[in-house]
């Protein structure tokens, strides 16, 4: 019998709010895409950080019927409101000391209480499901990525099938750790320093795993994927923008905004073009020594003890418009969902009177009317690449003929100690 190797990885980047649009380009995949195939595309693993990794998580618990779970997954994002989500109120404003200068209660304190997020996550994401889907082999792997606030390390929890291993090597300054993943992997994942606390997990705390990872890529590439498929969040800027007439020093919330754009969103064209680089550099290698190029570079790769290369389809789709500046338009046009208070207190928090961009406010608008606009704009993207996505699945599929510098494994040396 013969054993198809080809493995499809999603890979959800973070962003607060703005996983809104990852859900939309998942929406198009999963359903639009879906119905003219006649079945869903298969998605062997699944990989998130931040936001990306509850939007993974949810997803891994529907894969049994994608297309399904993508249309709740629509709903359930279109029909937060941000008191559903997010709380301000005058407990926050009393630690707003203890955010600055750290020390308190073990669970740690953020600028907003996020027990209304961890309470929607746990009840909306069955996360029994998740061990199924795994055990009955609609998913080989999830993968939840999140940085340990004590080193700084990247510790990637990764939950496998009953056939699947834990990866060998990591990234550098990266741990992978087995776990049973539940909602404190997520929250963690998804806890933006300063903004929501750090989660405990196994006596350590836990933040963001975008400070460091934001588009998860490498473990992907560590669990044998063949075509990742990454979903970024922040638009290509091409040129240098004009210098506006009247310069003007940024408030506090713009410079955050910018800074989160820094940790949280820029990661994932790096690891695009390193990987696109490396496909290169094999294809050339074959081209000008022969077939027996990669397999040779494969045995010095294995005497030095690290991972083999392979050639790894991709395909990245991101956001057409800046989605600060549809923030910004959205909290001026004061149509937020419910929450009067939250909403007043948001907009004492976030500038958005900067270049017209409120990219702080884009991590914060946990809004179903806003959420909708940001998943329309991913169907709409990802229609628009609709040749490149019906490309990219075909060449998964098992009838697709495998290129020759498919074997052996790509990966990012050198191992962690």
């Amino acid at each position: 019998m013969k054993i198809d190797k080809r493995k499809v990885a999603m890979v959800l980047s973070g962003g607060g709010a703005r996983g809104a649009y990852e859900v939309g380009v998942l929406s198009y995949v999963l359903d639009t895409y879906a119905k003219r195939r006649g079945a869903a595309p298969r998605i062997d693993i699944l990989c998130g950080t931040s936001v990306g990794a509850i939007n993974a998580c949810y997803l891994a618990a529907h894969l049994a019927d994608a297309s399904n779970g993508i249309r709740n997954l629509v709903n359930l994002w279109t029909g937060l409101a941000l008191e559903g989500v997010l709380g301000f109120g005058a407990r926050q404003v009393l630690s707003l000391p203890r955010v600055l200068l750290g020390g308190g209660a073990p669970e740690g304190v953020g600028i907003f209480d996020v027990r209304p997020m961890a309470a929607l996550v746990e009840r909306e994401i069955r996360w029994s499901a998740i061990a199924r889907a795994l055990r009955q082999g609609h998913l080989s792997a999830l993968s939840v990525s999140a940085t340990e606030v004590s080193s700084g390390r990247t510790v990637i929890f990764m939950q496998t099938g009953p056939d699947g291993s834990l990866p060998t090597h990591a990234p550098p300054r990266t741990i992978i750790r087995g776990a049973h993943i539940g909602p404190p992997h997520a929250l963690a994942s998804a806890a933006i320093p300063i903004l929501f606390p750090a989660v405990p997990i196994g006596g350590e705390l836990f933040m963001d795993g975008g400070m460091r990872q934001n588009t998860p890529i490498a473990p992907a590439l560590r669990l044998g994927a063949t075509h990742v498929f990454a979903i970024g969040l922040s638009r290509e800027i091409h040129g240098i923008a004009g210098v506006p007439a009247e310069v003007k020093q940024p408030g506090a919330a713009f410079v955050l905004g910018k800074i989160l754009n820094a940790f949280l969103l820029d990661h994932v064209q790096h690891d695009i073009e390193m990987l696109t680089r490396i496909n290169a550099l094999l294809d050339d290698g074959e081209q000008a020594f022969g077939a027996g190029f990669l397999p040779a570079v494969n045995r010095l790769a294995t005497e030095r003890g690290t991972p083999d290369y392979r050639h790894v389809e991709t395909l990245y789709i991101r956001p057409s418009q800046d989605i600060g500046t549809l923030a910004a338009q959205h909290v001026r046009s004061g149509k937020l969902r419910g929450g009067a208070m939250l909403a007043r207190r948001l907009l004492t928090l976030v500038d958005v009177g900067e270049a017209g961009e409120a990219d702080l406010a884009s991590y914060l608008l946990f809004d179903g009317t806003f959420a909708r606009k940001l998943i329309e704009l991913g169907r709409a993207d990802a229609e628009a690449r609709r040749h490149d996505v019906e490309a990219f699945f075909g060449s998964a599929s098992e009838d697709a003929p495998p290129k020759p510098s498919q074997s052996g494994e790509w990966s990012i040396p050198p191992p962690v100690e």
